[in-house]
């Protein structure tokens, strides 16, 4: 976009959020945009004077189903004692506002959740500033978050109508997965198209042999931009993409960054050490972990690969490409990171 073309679609995106802010009658006020990327996310201010998150879905991403069940289970998860947004109703108590399509918006949906009041866990590509100490403490204290969401979860009766994706074989390796076709995406040489297709096969019955492990409903995203760390509590949010899946994708996924740290091993260490204080993680599920690694990198790819226009998707990709690629290599000698 042009300079111009970006102001003006600013501007479309602060009336949008404007537009949906007048069905919770919370007053004039310019919300302030926090990140636009798979959703448009504002902090607001309530009628108590506290902040919360004004959420701008992602036309065609999710159906209002798929949302409202979304805040139905993070309501659920609030309710058993978890640090997680709840949802914040209209006056007459709706959860979700439909907002209709207009000239540079198409139909989409709004919800504002509590505000959470912790800091990001870190950034992508950047080390982790804490200490040695204090990474104990955050990814035991991980760990233990991670293990009484899937707890909490298991003790809840979902609505009848709860409708959430599904992160297993389809949803990771089948025709249409949740995040791409990360083996045939634009922007992949021939060689790789091959050894990406090889390996989906050999994912695909990997998975297909995961009769016991451990599976229900998980928030799927655990990336350092979703954990927020306040004080020696950890707060979880984003759960977008939450829904049914094995629990090791969990602990893979809030890993996965994670590798490059000078300190990985003591992190991986403290997270396991803390989901099993609170929760049962068999050694024989532990011995996936390198399976789960891999089925984490291909997601990258896949969603990389569906935005590759995007200024700089071209560069992404082919780190993405290798770092999977050098991934399946372990799986295959039976090395482990």
């Amino acid at each position: 976009m042009s300079e111009h073309e970006t102001t003006s679609f600013m501007e479309a995106l602060s009336a949008r959020a404007c537009e949906a802010l007048a069905s919770w009658e919370l007053g004039a006020q310019i919300p302030q945009l926090l990140k636009y990327r798979e959703n448009a996310v504002f902090r607001v201010t309530l009628r108590s004077g506290e902040p919360a998150a004004l959420r701008l879905h992602r036309p065609g991403y999710h159906n209002k189903n798929a949302l409202v069940s979304e805040l139905s289970w993070m309501a659920a998860l609030r309710e058993a004692g978890l640090r997680v947004p709840a949802p914040v109703s209209t006056l007459d108590g709706r959860q979700i506002v439909a907002l209709a399509a207009n000239p540079v918006f198409g139909d989409q949906y709004a919800d504002i959740v509590s505000w959470m009041t912790g800091s990001p866990l870190g950034q992508s590509g950047v080390l982790l500033a804490h200490s040695r100490e204090r990474l104990v403490v955050i990814f035991r204290s991980l760990g233990e978050a991670i293990a009484r969401m899937h707890t909490a979860t298991d003790a809840w009766r979902p609505p009848a109508n709860f409708r959430r994706p599904a992160w297993d074989g389809d949803g990771l390796l089948g025709g249409q997965p949740l995040w791409g076709r990360f083996w045939d995406c634009a922007g992949l040489s021939p060689d790789q198209v091959m050894r990406l297709s090889d390996l989906r096969l050999l994912l695909r019955e990997k998975t297909d042999a995961l009769r016991h492990l451990d599976y229900g409903l998980i928030h799927a995203d655990l990336v350092r931009e979703n954990v927020l760390i306040d004080g020696d509590h950890v707060e979880l949010i984003d759960f977008d993409d939450g829904g049914y899946g094995w629990r090791m994708f969990d602990i893979a996924t809030a890993l996965f960054k994670n590798r490059g740290e000078p300190h990985y091993e003591l992190i991986k260490a403290a997270l396991i050490e803390g989901y099993r204080g609170v929760r049962s993680l068999p050694d024989s599920a532990l011995e996936t972990l390198p399976l789960f690694m891999v089925l984490r990198s291909i997601t990258y790819i896949g969603w990389i690969g569906e935005r590759i226009g995007a200024p700089d998707a071209a560069e992404r990709l082919q780190p993405y490409v290798a770092d999977a690629l050098a991934l399946a290599d372990t799986l295959q000698t039976g090395t482990s990171r």
